[in-house]
């Protein structure tokens, strides 16, 4: 792997620190203005790499490293750091809290109207999303288990004020950003002759056989989703829509709508959380924040969460509804993305919604879904490969790892993005609203990545290392270059020279994604080495030879033998007693360590015929 976690981030975390805090002023705002997504972003690029990497914690200024610390020189010594980064994250949440002491998550500057010109209303700036309750979700966990580490090393009354305040608000957020995400889960059932329905037995009828046949046997291999949707969703949204589920001409999708789900109901809970306003948003899941919402919940009940007890009585009550629903929403995506004996869904590229619309990139987001669930599953080697293959094609599609020489639409991914409509956005006056997605490049990597963390077959993984490499080619040709965002993220032209628009502005979106990847790639370093069978079985019978040889030198050696060829032979012994150790989890150290003990022993062997003429 060519990617350097540590000293890219070191280079990112000093790109920041110039940026975010110039002349001892925290700086919130980029390319896209300042926004509850965008703010959270910017504070995840450092926040992200210092709660998942150990050697980049800030939380213990005595452990922290000297090359990190001096990254961020900017910011201060390592005492002011935390503390700085207190008075940040403190600001962040003061910011997106209302008057009234809701907290706000809106998409603000992060809106488009999906008519380019038509002017959009405040009330609709306004509007709650769902990747606003997603990375809040991602960002609070990260300030939560920030503070109760940090805790123990404060003496001074005044900081320990800050940092208990700063728990109890983000133990807040982190609250409300869960009971929206409850709000905005959406069950869209319709029949299966509607638009809606043959626009999905299109996808999972890869062998066009009887639409009737195929219908009975999605319902089939959909029936334990449906009867836990019916049976088990009982709180917030999606459970109004239990009774249409029995019918049996009746399709449906499961997931994430843009934002609260119009009617969705309040959620009852012991937290204060504040007024649970009304929603607007279309009863129907949308990829995009589908996934965004799967990864938030992932951290719900991650190890870290579990073992620094980040969650209290009533978030553990809250998590465990999400966490139905995504098991419920991975599974049901999983199954239509692999529906059928022959080819899946997912490798008919590009991925085609309910409502008809089309990208590569949405086989990406399906992709993750799909890996999701074969962790779950433990599937097979084979339908890993299948994934990876996927994955090979957008990359080629996308022009990442295929040369574009024109303008051409496969650009349009990258530059100015992809552009859905939000249905329902138009309810509270002003146009209807659209949401723009550009990170297919940084998506594809971490998708690559964390495949190759599942791949055990050595020429799979391999072909997965290499897609991992030209991405990562294509990720840095779009560094900014230049300026206070030198070093940092994103400037399109820099992959793609035919396109005219240039950056001068650092995009928080993008860096943020980027700077995932990188952690990612760290844990993909971090776990143990993939075990092959192949050279396990080769380690075994290695070791069963060098045991014999071992013990035969050990009989046959003369009484007589001097110290330095009894300290040799208790040498062998010790370095075959490493390779047992080692065998069944690092064979390939085993196959080194005995190999290395053989030759020893051979040399052994002929010293002792060339004295004694023995075998």
């Amino acid at each position: 792997m060519q990617i350097q976690p540590r000293h890219q981030l070191v280079d990112v975390w000093r790109s920041f620190a110039r940026l975010s805090c110039p002349d001892g002023t925290w700086r919130f705002g980029g390319r896209d203005g300042s926004n509850s997504i965008s703010d959270a972003e910017q504070l995840l690029c450092i926040m992200g790499p210092a709660t998942e990497i150990p050697i980049f914690r800030l939380d213990d200024p005595d452990a922290a490293n000297r090359d990190v610390l001096e990254a961020l020189r900017s910011l201060g010594d390592d005492i002011q750091v935390p503390q700085r980064l207190i008075g940040a994250l403190t600001s962040y949440i003061e910011r997106y809290t209302s008057p009234d002491g809701r907290p706000v998550f809106s998409g603000g500057t992060y809106f488009r109207a999906e008519i380019e010109g038509e002017e959009i209303q405040q009330e609709q700036h306004d509007l709650d999303i769902v990747d606003s309750f997603s990375i809040s979700v991602t960002l609070m966990l990260a300030i939560v288990g920030f503070t109760r580490v940090f805790r123990r090393l404060v003496t001074r009354p005044a900081l320990l004020t800050q940092v208990d305040s700063l728990e109890t608000m983000a133990g807040r957020r982190l609250t409300a950003a869960m009971v929206g995400l409850l709000r905005s889960f959406a069950v869209n059932v319709f029949p299966a002759e509607a638009d809606f329905g043959r626009e999905l037995l299109r996808m999972v009828n890869q062998e066009r056989r009887p639409v009737r046949q195929v219908v009975e046997e999605l319902r089939e291999a959909l029936r334990e989703i449906n009867a836990r949707l019916r049976d088990d969703v009982t709180v917030g949204s999606g459970a109004a829509e239990a009774g249409e589920l029995d019918l049996p001409d009746r399709l449906f999708e499961c997931g994430w709508s843009w934002g609260i789900v119009a009617d969705a109901p309040e959620i009852e809970t012991a937290a204060d959380v504040g007024v649970q306003g009304p929603g607007v948003a279309q009863n129907a899941p949308y990829m995009y924040f589908t996934t965004v919402a799967l990864d938030a919940i992932q951290a719900l009940s991650s190890e870290r969460t579990r073992l620094l007890g980040l969650l209290d009585e009533a978030q553990l009550k809250l998590a465990q509804s999400l966490q139905l629903r995504f098991e419920l929403t991975r599974s049901y995506w999983a199954t239509i993305a692999t529906f059928g004996s022959g080819r899946w869904p997912l490798e008919d590229l590009p991925w085609r919604t309910t409502d008809g619309i089309e990208f590569d990139y949405f086989s990406l987001l399906v992709s993750g879904m799909v890996m999701q669930n074969m962790v779950a599953v433990r599937a097979t080697g084979a339908d890993l490969t299948r994934v990876a293959s996927v994955l090979e094609q957008v990359a080629n599609r996308s022009r990442i790892t295929r040369r574009s020489s024109e303008r051409e639409p496969a650009l349009d991914v990258h530059q100015p993005g992809l552009r859905f409509p939000l249905q329902g956005s138009e309810d509270v006056g002003g146009p209807r609203l659209a949401w723009t997605v550009a990170d297919i490049s940084p998506l594809l990597l971490k998708r690559a990545l964390n495949l190759t963390g599942l791949l055990s077959e050595g020429t799979s993984r391999s072909r997965l290392l290499d897609l991992s490499d030209e991405v990562w080619k294509h990720l840095q040709s779009r560094i900014i270059e230049g300026g206070l965002p030198d070093g940092l993220w994103d400037q399109p032209a820099g992959a793609y020279p035919q396109l005219t628009v240039t950056y001068d502005e650092v995009s928080w979106y993008y860096t943020r994604r980027v700077v995932d990847c990188l952690v990612t790639a760290a844990r993909v370093i971090n776990e143990p080495p993939v075990r092959s069978d192949l050279l396990a079985q080769i380690a075994a019978g290695l070791l069963d030879e060098a045991d014999h040889l071992y013990d035969r030198e050990r009989l046959n050696g003369s009484a007589s033998s001097g110290q330095s060829l009894r300290e040799e032979l208790n040498q062998i012994g010790v370095e075959l007693e490493r390779a047992r150790t080692v065998r069944r989890e690092r064979p390939g150290v085993a196959v080194a360590v005995t190999e290395e003990v053989l030759r020893k022993l051979d040399h052994l062997s002929a010293t002792r015929r060339t004295t004694t003429g023995t075998s």
